[in-house]
């Protein structure tokens, strides 16, 4: 049974940077996508950043140059460095798996999903 457990949300203010984990059990892909998505109140989720097993990183423009995604296969985590937050990045924030490479940012490519991390800005 696959498993995707978030971390590392919290309140900051803007400017702040925060470190999102995604710790991921029970897959057997040999290549895979994940990413980090995100959903405002009233608002539909949208893809913030993914990477495949090859390492292709894919970023949505609000947030490249500012977020970092990586992942570390020993420890079967997947990470999101956040700086120079912004209150618009308020959020919950979810962790996805799927069977795609290419990093695709659509969430219908992602067929597991972990129950997300609350990420508050405030100006």
């Amino acid at each position: 049974q696959v498993q995707l457990v978030e971390s590392g949300g919290g309140s900051v203010q803007a400017g702040g940077s925060l470190r999102l984990s995604c710790a991921a059990s029970g897959y057997t892909y040999s290549t895979y996508s994940m990413g980090w998505f995100r959903q405002a109140p009233g608002k539909e989720r949208e893809g913030v950043a993914t990477i495949d097993s090859d390492g292709t990183t894919t970023y949505a423009d609000s947030v490249e140059r500012r977020f970092t995604i990586s992942q570390d296969n020993a420890k079967n985590t997947l990470y999101l460095q956040m700086n120079s937050l912004k209150p618009e990045g308020t959020a919950m924030y979810y962790c996805a798996l799927g069977p795609l490479t290419g990093a695709p940012m659509h969430q219908y490519e992602y067929n597991y999903w972990g129950q997300g991390t609350q990420v508050t800005v405030s100006s």
